[in-house]
């Protein structure tokens, strides 16, 4: 059986316009390779409601799970919640079990439940609230859509949350060898070596050190004795 697919939706005009770095897509998509969840697609949309609405209409219609980082927040621009409410034509509210964690979290930290801070409580029916660890504002998973934060301690931990209640696959494995030998050098021995081992992905990454051509050649599959006999043969090519 295949793993199971996935396709990350990153959300806000922060990220488009280049004021703030994504660094979440990464570490999602490690973590998946870990847990045998093939990422397959990631888009980075803006904070526009029917883009985002129409986004997450697609992708959970294409993909086992599709994830979100961004737009849950405080804020009259955190309208994710919104959108995610409408794809799925839920009822979005103030829920109670998500209000009873927020007050306690305010009321710990000495600071008022406001009307702003009172949004983050909102959950469309039928969701399940996504453990927060770090700052208490649960995100949700609404069908086959986990919906998280897009500051990255919140939504790592929220990523970590999720996880153990998905079923994975297999791990994909990889491996990579540096050699010193141009892309148009080794270029046929690749192609070839695709050929014969056609459960395999083979990756080609070109580099340049001291005025030198070179390559990082990664070699990625499901299939451990696999991986490593590809890797044993592009050693023995290359005189390694």
């Amino acid at each position: 059986m295949p793993n199971p697919s996935a396709a990350m939706l990153v959300i806000g005009d922060e990220i488009l316009s280049g004021r703030t770095q994504d660094t979440n897509t990464h570490f999602l998509a490690g973590e998946l390779t870990k847990h045998g969840i093939d990422l397959k697609e990631v888009r980075v949309i803006s904070d526009d409601a029917p883009v985002i609405i129409a986004a997450v209409q697609a992708l959970s219609k294409r993909f086992d799970h599709v994830f979100t980082s961004g737009g849950i927040g405080p804020t009259h621009d955190d309208i994710t919640a919104d959108c995610i409410a409408e794809a799925f034509g839920a009822h979005l509210d103030v829920r109670d079990d998500a209000r009873a964690i927020l007050a306690a979290h305010y009321a710990n930290s000495g600071q008022e439940l406001n009307a702003a801070r009172l949004r983050m409580a909102r959950i469309p029916d039928g969701a399940t609230l996504i453990d927060n660890p770090v700052s208490s504002a649960p995100g949700f998973s609404l069908g086959n859509v986990h919906v998280m934060a897009g500051v990255p301690t919140v939504f790592q931990a929220m990523v970590a949350s999720v996880l153990p209640g998905l079923t994975g696959g297999e791990p994909l494995l990889s491996q990579s060898l540096r050699v010193m030998r141009g892309e148009g050098d080794i270029a046929a021995f690749l192609s070839d070596l695709a050929a014969r081992h056609g459960d395999l992905s083979i990756g080609c990454y070109p580099f340049q050190h001291n005025g030198a051509y070179g390559a990082n050649v990664v070699i990625r599959g499901h299939n451990g004795p696999g991986v490593d006999a590809a890797m044993r043969e592009l050693a023995q090519e290359m005189g390694l």
